[in-house]
Protein backbone atom coordinates (compact mmCIF):
# COMPACT_ATOMS: atom_id res chain seq x y z
CA UNK A 1 0.00 0.00 0.00
CA UNK A 2 3.03 2.56 1.13
CA UNK A 3 4.41 1.87 -1.91
CA UNK A 4 1.75 3.85 -3.64
CA UNK A 5 2.34 7.12 -2.28
CA UNK A 6 4.24 10.17 -3.97
CA UNK A 7 7.57 11.73 -2.93
CA UNK A 8 6.35 15.23 -1.16
CA UNK A 9 8.10 18.42 -2.15
CA UNK A 10 9.90 19.62 0.20
CA UNK A 11 8.94 22.69 2.37
CA UNK A 12 11.72 25.47 1.39
CA UNK A 13 11.85 27.01 4.26
CA UNK A 14 12.59 23.67 6.09
CA UNK A 15 15.03 22.69 3.60
CA UNK A 16 16.83 25.79 3.65
CA UNK A 17 16.94 25.68 7.77
CA UNK A 18 18.62 22.19 7.45
CA UNK A 19 20.91 23.89 4.84
CA UNK A 20 21.74 26.36 7.14
CA UNK A 21 22.70 23.63 9.83
CA UNK A 22 24.97 21.27 7.74
CA UNK A 23 27.21 24.49 6.84
CA UNK A 24 30.39 24.26 8.33
CA UNK A 25 31.53 27.43 7.83
CA UNK A 26 32.52 29.72 11.19
CA UNK A 27 30.47 32.37 10.22
CA UNK A 28 26.90 32.58 8.54
CA UNK A 29 23.93 34.24 8.93
CA UNK A 30 20.27 32.76 9.35
CA UNK A 31 17.79 34.74 8.13
CA UNK A 32 15.17 32.34 6.47
CA UNK A 33 13.74 30.82 9.52
CA UNK A 34 10.45 32.68 10.53
CA UNK A 35 11.07 32.70 14.31
CA UNK A 36 12.09 35.58 16.68
CA UNK A 37 15.06 35.37 18.19
CA UNK A 38 17.34 38.63 20.44
CA UNK A 39 20.69 40.07 19.88
CA UNK A 40 22.23 36.89 21.24
CA UNK A 41 20.49 34.91 18.19
CA UNK A 42 18.24 32.78 21.28
CA UNK A 43 13.91 32.59 21.29
CA UNK A 44 13.71 33.32 24.89
CA UNK A 45 10.54 32.39 27.02
CA UNK A 46 9.18 36.03 27.99
CA UNK A 47 9.00 37.05 31.63
CA UNK A 48 5.26 36.21 31.93
CA UNK A 49 4.76 33.36 30.34
CA UNK A 50 7.62 31.81 33.03
CA UNK A 51 5.39 33.55 36.25
CA UNK A 52 2.33 32.20 34.38
CA UNK A 53 3.82 28.89 34.33
CA UNK A 54 5.34 28.55 37.84
CA UNK A 55 1.69 29.80 39.34
CA UNK A 56 -0.41 26.89 36.79
CA UNK A 57 2.37 24.48 38.43
CA UNK A 58 1.44 24.96 41.62
CA UNK A 59 -2.38 25.67 40.89
CA UNK A 60 -3.37 23.26 38.30
CA UNK A 61 -4.96 20.01 39.89
CA UNK A 62 -5.48 17.55 36.66
CA UNK A 63 -4.73 17.49 32.91
CA UNK A 64 -8.46 15.75 31.94
CA UNK A 65 -9.55 17.45 28.66
CA UNK A 66 -10.74 20.99 28.24
CA UNK A 67 -14.06 21.22 26.47
CA UNK A 68 -14.20 20.46 22.83
CA UNK A 69 -14.03 24.25 21.84
CA UNK A 70 -11.19 25.13 24.23
CA UNK A 71 -11.65 26.59 27.33
CA UNK A 72 -14.03 29.88 27.51
CA UNK A 73 -11.49 32.11 29.01
CA UNK A 74 -9.58 31.89 26.79
CA UNK A 75 -12.00 32.73 24.14
CA UNK A 76 -12.62 36.20 25.93
CA UNK A 77 -9.26 36.90 26.31
CA UNK A 78 -8.80 36.52 22.36
CA UNK A 79 -11.87 38.02 21.25
CA UNK A 80 -10.87 41.13 23.87
CA UNK A 81 -7.24 41.48 22.61
CA UNK A 82 -8.04 41.35 18.61
CA UNK A 83 -11.43 42.95 18.51
CA UNK A 84 -11.56 45.09 22.37
CA UNK A 85 -15.01 46.61 22.01
CA UNK A 86 -15.88 46.79 18.36
CA UNK A 87 -18.79 43.67 18.32
CA UNK A 88 -20.52 42.64 20.50
CA UNK A 89 -19.14 39.43 22.45
CA UNK A 90 -22.41 37.11 21.79
CA UNK A 91 -22.30 37.80 18.13
CA UNK A 92 -18.54 36.30 18.01
CA UNK A 93 -17.61 32.33 17.37
CA UNK A 94 -14.43 30.67 18.93
CA UNK A 95 -12.82 27.62 18.58
CA UNK A 96 -9.12 26.85 20.11
CA UNK A 97 -6.96 25.35 17.24
CA UNK A 98 -3.25 23.89 17.26
CA UNK A 99 -1.57 27.16 16.44
CA UNK A 100 -2.18 29.86 13.97
CA UNK A 101 -1.83 27.47 11.00
CA UNK A 102 -4.67 25.28 12.76
CA UNK A 103 -7.10 28.28 12.85
CA UNK A 104 -6.35 28.70 9.33
CA UNK A 105 -6.94 25.43 8.04
CA UNK A 106 -10.45 25.03 10.37
CA UNK A 107 -11.18 28.55 8.75
CA UNK A 108 -10.54 27.35 5.01
CA UNK A 109 -12.12 23.46 5.86
CA UNK A 110 -15.29 26.33 7.27
CA UNK A 111 -15.27 28.17 4.46
CA UNK A 112 -15.39 24.86 2.14
CA UNK A 113 -18.33 23.42 3.98
CA UNK A 114 -20.45 26.47 3.48
CA UNK A 115 -20.15 27.44 -0.17
CA UNK A 116 -17.77 23.97 -1.58
CA UNK A 117 -17.81 26.10 -4.69
CA UNK A 118 -16.04 29.17 -3.34
CA UNK A 119 -12.91 30.55 -4.45
CA UNK A 120 -10.28 32.07 -1.90
CA UNK A 121 -8.40 35.16 -3.51
CA UNK A 122 -4.62 34.85 -1.65
CA UNK A 123 -2.48 37.51 -1.94
CA UNK A 124 0.52 38.03 -4.28
CA UNK A 125 2.70 36.87 -2.60
CA UNK A 126 1.64 35.13 0.74
CA UNK A 127 2.86 33.05 3.36
CA UNK A 128 3.37 29.98 1.40
CA UNK A 129 1.31 27.44 3.75
CA UNK A 130 -1.90 29.47 2.87
CA UNK A 131 -1.41 28.38 -0.55
CA UNK A 132 -0.35 24.67 0.23
CA UNK A 133 -3.25 23.95 2.43
CA UNK A 134 -5.48 25.68 0.10
CA UNK A 135 -4.25 22.80 -2.32
CA UNK A 136 -4.24 19.89 -0.06
CA UNK A 137 -8.17 21.21 0.96
CA UNK A 138 -8.42 21.11 -3.51
CA UNK A 139 -10.15 24.60 -2.72
CA UNK A 140 -10.56 26.59 -5.78
CA UNK A 141 -8.18 29.49 -5.31
CA UNK A 142 -6.98 32.99 -7.42
CA UNK A 143 -4.11 35.16 -6.62
CA UNK A 144 -4.74 38.82 -6.21
CA UNK A 145 -2.20 41.24 -7.00
CA UNK A 146 -0.57 42.73 -4.16
CA UNK A 147 3.66 43.89 -4.12
CA UNK A 148 4.61 45.90 -6.63
CA UNK A 149 8.42 44.45 -6.34
CA UNK A 150 10.15 47.40 -8.25
CA UNK A 151 9.48 49.73 -5.85
CA UNK A 152 8.93 47.32 -3.00
CA UNK A 153 5.43 48.29 -1.51
CA UNK A 154 1.55 47.43 -1.97
CA UNK A 155 0.53 48.10 -5.40
CA UNK A 156 -2.97 49.18 -4.14
CA UNK A 157 -4.41 49.88 -8.03
CA UNK A 158 -3.88 46.46 -9.08
CA UNK A 159 -4.90 44.73 -5.69
CA UNK A 160 -8.26 46.72 -6.47
CA UNK A 161 -7.90 45.64 -10.04
CA UNK A 162 -8.71 42.14 -8.84
CA UNK A 163 -10.36 42.20 -6.30
CA UNK A 164 -13.44 43.46 -8.21
CA UNK A 165 -13.67 40.04 -9.89
CA UNK A 166 -14.43 38.34 -6.90
CA UNK A 167 -17.92 36.77 -7.10
CA UNK A 168 -20.68 36.70 -4.11
CA UNK A 169 -19.88 33.70 -1.65
CA UNK A 170 -15.92 33.82 -2.12
CA UNK A 171 -13.83 34.36 0.42
CA UNK A 172 -10.34 36.92 0.89
CA UNK A 173 -7.24 36.25 2.58
CA UNK A 174 -5.71 39.47 4.06
CA UNK A 175 -2.82 39.82 6.52
CA UNK A 176 -4.10 41.39 9.68
CA UNK A 177 -0.51 42.97 9.98
CA UNK A 178 2.63 42.60 9.78
CA UNK A 179 2.46 41.05 5.80
CA UNK A 180 4.08 37.73 5.77
CA UNK A 181 6.78 38.22 2.99
CA UNK A 182 7.15 41.43 2.25
CA UNK A 183 6.26 43.48 5.58
CA UNK A 184 4.46 46.35 3.10
CA UNK A 185 1.24 47.22 4.91
CA UNK A 186 -2.49 48.22 3.59
CA UNK A 187 -2.88 51.48 5.49
CA UNK A 188 -6.33 51.88 7.30
CA UNK A 189 -7.87 53.71 4.39
CA UNK A 190 -7.32 51.20 2.07
CA UNK A 191 -8.23 48.39 4.07
CA UNK A 192 -11.69 50.25 3.89
CA UNK A 193 -11.71 50.17 0.36
CA UNK A 194 -10.81 46.80 0.43
CA UNK A 195 -14.05 46.48 2.87
CA UNK A 196 -16.35 47.96 0.92
CA UNK A 197 -15.43 46.30 -2.19
CA UNK A 198 -15.79 42.81 -0.20
CA UNK A 199 -19.11 43.97 1.38
CA UNK A 200 -20.37 44.83 -2.81
CA UNK A 201 -19.33 41.72 -3.76
CA UNK A 202 -21.12 40.01 -1.33
CA UNK A 203 -18.04 38.12 -0.19
CA UNK A 204 -16.55 37.28 3.18
CA UNK A 205 -12.95 38.57 4.51
CA UNK A 206 -10.46 35.71 6.59
CA UNK A 207 -8.10 37.65 8.06
CA UNK A 208 -4.68 35.80 9.44
CA UNK A 209 -3.04 37.88 12.09
CA UNK A 210 -0.30 36.26 13.22
CA UNK A 211 1.82 39.51 14.16
CA UNK A 212 -0.61 41.34 16.34
CA UNK A 213 2.18 43.56 18.55
CA UNK A 214 4.77 43.17 16.44
CA UNK A 215 4.16 46.36 13.90
CA UNK A 216 3.05 49.16 15.63
CA UNK A 217 1.86 47.82 19.08
CA UNK A 218 -1.32 46.13 19.72
CA UNK A 219 -4.36 48.25 19.52
CA UNK A 220 -2.95 49.96 16.17
CA UNK A 221 -2.13 46.42 14.35
CA UNK A 222 -5.74 45.11 15.34
CA UNK A 223 -7.21 48.21 13.89
CA UNK A 224 -7.79 46.82 10.29
CA UNK A 225 -8.97 43.71 10.90
CA UNK A 226 -11.77 45.15 14.07
CA UNK A 227 -12.62 47.51 10.89
CA UNK A 228 -13.43 44.77 8.85
CA UNK A 229 -15.56 43.29 11.96
CA UNK A 230 -17.56 46.73 12.42
CA UNK A 231 -18.02 46.92 9.26
CA UNK A 232 -18.83 43.33 7.35
CA UNK A 233 -21.68 41.42 8.17
CA UNK A 234 -19.36 38.50 8.72
CA UNK A 235 -15.68 38.32 9.50
CA UNK A 236 -13.34 34.89 9.52
CA UNK A 237 -10.02 35.52 12.26
CA UNK A 238 -6.98 33.11 12.66
CA UNK A 239 -4.67 34.29 15.15
CA UNK A 240 -1.74 32.45 16.72
CA UNK A 241 -0.39 33.37 19.71
CA UNK A 242 3.24 31.86 18.73
CA UNK A 243 4.87 35.29 17.94
CA UNK A 244 3.56 37.51 21.10
CA UNK A 245 3.20 35.58 23.66
CA UNK A 246 6.54 33.16 22.38
CA UNK A 247 4.64 29.80 22.31
CA UNK A 248 5.50 28.28 19.21
CA UNK A 249 6.27 24.67 20.59
CA UNK A 250 2.46 25.32 22.83
CA UNK A 251 0.89 25.37 19.63
CA UNK A 252 -1.78 28.59 20.44
CA UNK A 253 -4.51 29.77 17.95
CA UNK A 254 -7.82 30.75 17.72
CA UNK A 255 -10.26 30.70 14.84
CA UNK A 256 -13.31 33.40 14.97
CA UNK A 257 -16.16 33.73 13.45
CA UNK A 258 -17.88 37.52 13.43
CA UNK A 259 -21.43 37.22 12.53
CA UNK A 260 -24.65 39.51 12.70
CA UNK A 261 -26.82 37.82 16.10
CA UNK A 262 -25.84 35.55 18.91
CA UNK A 263 -28.08 32.61 16.74
CA UNK A 264 -25.79 32.97 13.75
CA UNK A 265 -22.70 33.00 16.08
CA UNK A 266 -24.06 29.64 17.64
CA UNK A 267 -24.37 28.14 14.12
CA UNK A 268 -21.02 28.66 13.38
CA UNK A 269 -19.84 27.66 16.36
CA UNK A 270 -21.16 24.18 16.56
CA UNK A 271 -19.64 23.71 12.64
CA UNK A 272 -16.54 24.99 14.82
CA UNK A 273 -16.92 21.87 17.27
CA UNK A 274 -17.21 19.39 14.60
CA UNK A 275 -14.35 20.42 12.81
CA UNK A 276 -12.31 20.13 16.18
CA UNK A 277 -13.79 16.73 16.58
CA UNK A 278 -13.20 15.48 13.05
CA UNK A 279 -9.58 16.57 13.09
CA UNK A 280 -8.26 16.23 16.81
CA UNK A 281 -11.13 16.29 18.76
CA UNK A 282 -10.04 18.09 21.82
CA UNK A 283 -7.44 21.09 21.31
CA UNK A 284 -4.23 21.71 23.44
CA UNK A 285 -4.46 23.56 26.33
CA UNK A 286 -1.33 24.28 28.34
CA UNK A 287 -0.20 27.31 26.26
CA UNK A 288 -3.80 28.71 25.70
CA UNK A 289 -3.72 28.76 29.71
CA UNK A 290 -1.05 30.42 29.51
CA UNK A 291 -2.35 33.13 27.68
CA UNK A 292 -5.59 33.30 29.96
CA UNK A 293 -3.71 33.84 32.68
CA UNK A 294 -1.67 36.55 30.90
CA UNK A 295 -4.12 38.78 30.03
CA UNK A 296 -6.42 38.44 32.94
CA UNK A 297 -3.93 39.12 35.75
CA UNK A 298 -2.61 42.78 35.57
CA UNK A 299 0.47 42.72 36.35
CA UNK A 300 1.26 39.52 33.99
CA UNK A 301 -0.73 41.59 31.37
CA UNK A 302 1.73 44.38 32.25
CA UNK A 303 4.95 43.07 32.21
CA UNK A 304 3.96 41.00 29.17
CA UNK A 305 3.19 44.15 26.98
CA UNK A 306 6.30 45.70 28.07
CA UNK A 307 8.62 42.74 26.79
CA UNK A 308 6.51 42.84 23.55
CA UNK A 309 7.14 46.53 22.82
CA UNK A 310 11.16 45.77 23.57
CA UNK A 311 10.80 43.35 20.41
CA UNK A 312 8.66 45.68 18.87
CA UNK A 313 11.15 48.56 19.11
CA UNK A 314 14.26 46.17 18.77
CA UNK A 315 12.99 45.09 15.03
CA UNK A 316 12.14 48.69 14.21
CA UNK A 317 15.86 49.94 15.48
CA UNK A 318 16.93 46.81 13.28
CA UNK A 319 15.31 47.98 10.69
CA UNK A 320 16.38 51.15 10.78
CA UNK A 321 20.09 50.39 10.89
CA UNK A 322 20.11 47.80 7.99
CA UNK A 323 18.59 50.60 5.87
CA UNK A 324 21.40 53.45 7.47
CA UNK A 325 24.35 51.20 6.89
CA UNK A 326 22.93 50.00 3.13
CA UNK A 327 22.36 53.78 2.40
CA UNK A 328 26.13 54.47 3.40
CA UNK A 329 27.62 51.30 1.86
CA UNK A 330 25.91 51.55 -1.66
CA UNK A 331 25.26 55.52 -2.08
CA UNK A 332 21.85 55.12 -2.55
CA UNK A 333 17.88 54.67 -1.26
CA UNK A 334 17.65 51.95 -3.38
CA UNK A 335 16.97 50.12 0.72
CA UNK A 336 15.25 52.49 2.14
CA UNK A 337 12.06 50.72 2.11
CA UNK A 338 13.20 48.39 4.85
CA UNK A 339 12.87 50.88 7.51
CA UNK A 340 9.16 51.74 6.51
CA UNK A 341 7.98 48.17 6.45
CA UNK A 342 6.74 46.38 9.63
CA UNK A 343 6.62 42.92 11.24
CA UNK A 344 9.48 40.10 11.05
CA UNK A 345 9.97 40.24 7.67
CA UNK A 346 10.85 42.01 4.54
CA UNK A 347 11.64 41.29 1.22
CA UNK A 348 15.03 43.33 -0.28
CA UNK A 349 14.34 42.83 -4.00
CA UNK A 350 17.05 40.65 -4.95
CA UNK A 351 16.93 38.30 -7.30
CA UNK A 352 17.02 34.17 -7.20
CA UNK A 353 20.78 34.50 -8.33
CA UNK A 354 22.09 37.01 -6.08
CA UNK A 355 20.09 35.33 -2.65
CA UNK A 356 22.03 32.05 -4.55
CA UNK A 357 25.08 33.95 -4.26
CA UNK A 358 24.73 35.18 -1.06
CA UNK A 359 24.38 31.75 0.34
CA UNK A 360 26.87 30.08 -1.69
CA UNK A 361 29.70 32.71 -1.27
CA UNK A 362 29.00 34.48 1.52
CA UNK A 363 26.99 31.78 3.83
CA UNK A 364 24.03 34.40 4.36
CA UNK A 365 20.57 32.29 4.22
CA UNK A 366 17.68 33.66 3.24
CA UNK A 367 14.33 32.61 1.34
CA UNK A 368 14.98 32.78 -2.70
CA UNK A 369 12.02 35.69 -2.89
CA UNK A 370 14.88 37.53 -0.84
CA UNK A 371 12.66 37.48 1.86
CA UNK A 372 14.33 38.16 5.52
CA UNK A 373 13.98 37.33 9.24
CA UNK A 374 14.68 41.17 10.42
CA UNK A 375 14.91 39.43 14.12
CA UNK A 376 18.10 37.57 12.76
CA UNK A 377 19.97 40.31 11.95
CA UNK A 378 22.14 41.82 15.30
CA UNK A 379 24.87 44.63 15.20
CA UNK A 380 27.91 41.67 14.51
CA UNK A 381 25.76 40.68 10.84
CA UNK A 382 24.29 43.60 9.35
CA UNK A 383 28.05 44.66 8.61
CA UNK A 384 28.42 41.19 6.84
CA UNK A 385 24.88 41.25 5.21
CA UNK A 386 25.65 44.86 3.58
CA UNK A 387 28.88 44.10 3.08
CA UNK A 388 27.81 41.13 0.55
CA UNK A 389 25.37 42.91 -0.37
CA UNK A 390 27.37 45.26 -1.99
CA UNK A 391 29.23 42.09 -3.56
CA UNK A 392 26.88 40.62 -5.46
CA UNK A 393 24.93 43.62 -5.99
CA UNK A 394 27.92 45.51 -7.68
Amino acid sequence: MFDALKQQAPDKIIALMKSFREDPRPIKVDLGVGVYKNAQGDTPIMRAVKAAEKQLWHDETTKTYVALLGDPGFHDAMIDLILGDTVERENVAAVATPGGTGAVHHGLELIRMSNPDATVWVSDPTWPNHVSILGYLGINHRKYRYFDAENCAVDFDAMLEDLDQIAQGDAVLLHGCCHNPTGANLNLGQMAEVAEVIRKKGAIPFVDIAYQGFGDGLDTDAIATRHLARHLPETLIAASCSKNFGLYRERTGILLGVTQSEPAAKLVQDNMSYLNRQNFSFPPDHGARLVTMILNDPDLRADWQAELEEVRLSMLSLRQHLADTLRERLNSDRFDFVAQHRGMFSRLGLSEVEVQQLREKHAIYMVGDSRINIAGLNEENIPILVNAIAKVCG
